[in-house]
């Protein structure tokens, strides 16, 4: 899936389930239960999120590459 400024969050949580976890590592706080993330993303773009954070685009773009990437890798690398 390519995430740019425009995906939907929800698209993100849909392709990869809940990554607050790793987000969390990369320094963004979660926004409340997933099932609450989960509705409230359906409206809310990555640069939308990003904003929301306080974080420029193009480094909350960078972070969830790597957010999405980190939860591809099997569980003996992690």
């Amino acid at each position: 899936m390519e995430i740019t400024k425009d995906t939907r969050v929800s698209e993100i949580l849909e392709e990869y389930g809940d990554i607050a976890d790793v987000m969390e590592l990369f320094g963004i706080k979660r926004v409340a239960r997933y099932s609450l993330r989960k509705f409230i993303t359906k409206a809310i773009t990555v640069e939308t999120a990003a904003l929301v954070h306080r974080v420029p685009t193009d480094e909350f773009l960078e972070i969830l590459f790597k957010a999405t990437d980190q939860k591809n890798l099997p569980n003996s690398i992690k």
